[in-house]
């Protein structure tokens, strides 16, 4: 072979490599890795901040001039790691930044006092704490936050749990931060929310944001645009009494979690999940579909057929199940009353009058612990009690009853539900439970608004949703958007509260309900309550355990005036703040008018 035949020859060989190399390139190409361990590194930094900040108040008196500062900067560098803290030790998170109240363990009988931030905000905004107590606030809180700073050093950040802690960050922000629940002293929330929002921009910017440019390069820039305007509106309206939260939410925090949404599915990096109270694929926390219903039911009864549900309706409304046939559960809960009764009490069996109001059926299955006291954890237990109460079924739970066969349907419904007829109430109960857990609605004024549907809110609806969640601190009660007690963003928890019901709308003398106290015979609990949802509260009149009050006025002027220890009652233990609230009428008309956009009973359709 010539010299020159030999050069073409390589030429060619060289031409023929560069071209599959070309086609390599185009069929496969390179593979961005998010830097997980970069956001991790972010967070683990801020868990180190906060523990020094904790250092720096215990070395100075919390009515020092500079204690308010140095606690404020020690709160921002928590809410910067608090998204992945609290996600990988929800329990010790949550005591670092929950309510400054006792815990009671049921376990032990033990009560444990109250530490964390809010506690530690009362003994410096406040004061009146022993320097004792105070630094033994501190020590104990730093022990904790010690806890998440090793949970995040062991632990890798992965796309999953990146996903996961964000997700239930953002629902602080709306849930906890802009109502004051996090800073019922201090109004830093607003400020923090602020936070949270450029904490969520610095992890997505060095873990996801090369990925989405790479791949959606308008999704990634209109995400930050996001936060930016955001965070700025924040800045602007910084100051907690007049901060519009429905702006916030539907022109800013709305945009946000769309965003997000699409962020995930764009990142392919996202495994679905089932055992969360999120639906993560729902693109706010006010769509119909927001929640996992199969979250809040027993594991005895996951995962709920069209049959079971078709055959717990037919149940629902059969007076056969009770002894007497009188009695079903339509009888109490009435649907063209919004599952409730419209009764001051409940009736019993025999038409006599019971202890207690009948509470809306309606979004029931969003919380922890069922009846007025709380005494049962699942809606299976709920609906046991019913069946075993004498005043009510009074049928038992084990013996099936065959007087319900007599309708031929109930055969194919029970085949078709469970594979055959049961010789137990078992299926009965989960049939029941499961067509309760469908009697949700989530498509009222208030979501459509939120979710920027529709920007339909009058100037009045608008100045009550921004009364609900600030001034008059219904929200930190009735977490948005249940507006429930069920604690977000983990969901775990139902609160109980003390909060002075009276026996009569004269407001003269405290109502003998024992209420929980029952239960562990703990004075801390005498009197106490579970919080209900306020959705569909216009509808579901009278009032209260007792139904004690016929109007929502009468309801707002009750905590107005500070609950029952306003009013004058000896309450030692009562939760609710003793101060009164300072609502003029003007203002109890807007939170009523906002009240009534939470209604939604067209749970038929929207299940």
């Amino acid at each position: 072979m010539t010299t020159k035949v030999l050069q073409y020859f390589i030429l060619g060989l060289f031409g023929f490599f560069s071209i599959l190399s070309c086609d390599q390139k185009e069929n496969y190409s390179v593979q961005i890795v998010p830097d997980w361990d970069g956001a991790r590194a972010i967070y683990l930094s801020e868990i180190k901040k906060t523990i020094k900040g904790i250092d720096s108040l215990a070395t100075i008196d919390a009515q020092d001039p500079n204690a308010k500062a140095i606690f404020k900067n020690t709160r921002i560098a928590f809410k910067k790691a608090e998204p992945y803290a609290s996600y990988l030790n929800p329990p010790v998170g949550h005591r670092v930044n929950g309510p400054a109240l006792p815990i009671y363990k049921e376990d032990n009988g033990k009560t444990l006092h109250p530490v964390g931030f809010q506690k530690i905000e009362e003994s410096i905004y406040d004061g009146g704490t022993q320097n004792s107590q105070y630094q033994g606030e501190l020590k104990t809180t730093k022990g904790l936050l010690l806890n998440l700073q090793k949970n995040i050093e062991k632990r890798a950040l992965n796309p999953q749990r990146y996903f996961i802690a964000t997700h239930q960050q953002l629902f602080r922000i709306m849930s906890f931060s802009i109502t004051g629940f996090d800073t019922p002293v201090s109004h830093l929330g607003i400020l923090e929310s602020g936070i949270s929002l450029e904490n969520l921009r610095d992890t997505y910017n060095i873990s996801l944001k090369e990925i989405i440019e790479s791949k959606d390069p308008d999704l990634s820039k209109t995400f930050l645009q996001q936060i930016q305007q955001a965070v700025s509106y924040i800045k602007e309206q910084s100051d907690f009494a007049t901060f519009d939260r429905y702006t916030f939410i539907q022109q800013h925090f709305t945009p946000i979690t769309k965003s997000w949404l699409r962020i995930r599915q764009a990142s392919n990096l996202w495994s679905p999940v089932t055992n969360q109270p999120f639906n993560y694929n729902a693109p706010t926390f006010f769509q119909t579909d927001a929640y996992n219903a199969s979250y809040f039911m027993p594991n005895t009864n996951q995962n709920q057929t069209p049959a079971q549900i078709a055959l717990g309706k037919k149940l629902f409304n059969d007076v056969k199940l009770s002894a007497n046939e009188t009695m079903s559960c339509a009888t109490c809960h009435i649907p063209e009353k919004g599952y409730a009764d419209a009764r001051k009490v409940s009736i019993s069996n025999k038409g006599q009058l019971l202890k207690r109001n009948t509470p809306t059926l309606l979004n029931t299955i969003f919380q922890q612990n069922f009846f007025w006291d709380g005494r049962s954890s699942t809606i299976i237990d709920q609906v046991s009690s019913v069946f075993l109460n004498k005043d009510e079924f009074n049928s038992g739970v084990h013996q099936f009853s065959n007087k319900i066969l007599g309708d031929p349907a109930y055969q194919d419904l029970f085949t078709e539900a469970y594979g055959g007829i049961s010789t137990r109430n078992t299926d009965v109960i989960k049939a029941i439970s499961s067509y309760v857990a469908t009697l949700n609605g989530f498509n009222s004024k208030f979501d459509k608004n939120m979710r920027d549907d529709e920007r339909s809110f009058t100037r009045i609806e608008k100045k009550g949703l921004n009364l609900f969640m600030g001034k008059a601190l219904c929200a930190t009660c009735h977490f948005v958007p249940l507006t429930n007690g069920t604690v977000p963003p983990f969901f775990s928890e139902t609160e109980r509260e003390v909060i002075g019901v009276p026996a009569t709308s004269a407001n003269e003398e405290l109502d003998d309900d024992l209420g929980y106290y029952p239960t562990f015979e703990e004075e801390k609990h005498r009197g106490m309550f579970k919080t209900p949802t306020v959705r569909n509260a216009s509808l579901t009149a009278p009032y209260m355990h007792n139904g004690v009050y016929s109007t929502l006025d009468e309801v707002l002027d009750f905590y107005n005036k500070g609950g029952g220890a306003g009013l004058g009652f000896d309450l030692p233990h009562q939760t609710l703040p003793f101060d009164e609230l300072e609502l003029s009428q003007e203002e109890i008309e807007a939170l009523i008018a906002f009240l009534k956009t939470l209604d939604d009973t067209n749970v038929e359709n929207n299940s």
